[in-house]
């Protein structure tokens, strides 16, 4: 088995591309070593000591360098951690109940929307889908859609852009201009 790795515009995260699907459908981010005991790998990954983020998308797993850590050291470690994972088939999650599981819905919403807003919100959606989420993934994060209130869009970055330097010009810039294009009614993109 080869993974291939990707570099990120953020410089200290690296996305590892195993040539098969991690996650079936969504995207998990787990932020500390408590929130990776659901994940014996992203556990496994936060044991080396040297990682701060473990980012779960559909066919790459984007893992986030603690400060001052050398990609050249902490590189083969993940690796080889990836590769006893993958070659095992062994399960992405620990076995146990959804409890802990978490769907994002409208009480992850940073604000509460008008109901007169719904098409509004539904064009937004469907622009994050088609032509915002794509593109995060391809830099080895994911964006969640976190509310819309008064023309302005709230959005979390996750996986490497959320600590990444150039995340606020990406979603001013890139988000921002996009979503005014095609909806007159956004008026700015805040990060939540």
């Amino acid at each position: 088995m080869f993974i291939e790795t990707e570099t990120t515009p953020n410089p200290a995260s690296l996305k590892f591309l195993p040539g098969k699907p991690v996650m079936g459908q969504g995207t998990r981010e787990f932020a500390s070593p408590e929130a990776a005991e659901a994940s014996p790998l992203a556990q496994a990954i936060f044991d080396t000591g040297d990682a701060t983020n473990v980012f779960y998308g559909s066919d790459f797993i984007t893992v986030t360098a603690a400060p001052g850590v050398s990609w050249s050291d902490l590189k083969p470690q993940v690796l080889s951690i990836l590769l006893d994972h993958f070659v095992s088939e062994a399960p992405l999650f620990a076995p146990g109940t959804a409890g802990g599981i978490s769907v994002p819905g409208e009480s992850d919403l940073l604000v509460e929307e008008n109901e007169a807003d719904a098409d509004i919100v539904a064009q937004i959606n469907e622009l994050i889908e088609t032509r915002v989420r794509p593109a995060v993934a391809g830099d080895g994060g994911d964006i969640q859609y976190r509310g819309y209130k008064d023309g302005v869009v709230y959005l979390q970055m996750q996986g490497a852009c959320a600590g990444c330097p150039s995340s606020s010009a990406t979603l001013k810039h890139g988000i921002e201009g996009l979503l005014k294009h095609y909806v007159p009614e956004v008026v700015e993109v805040r990060e939540a």
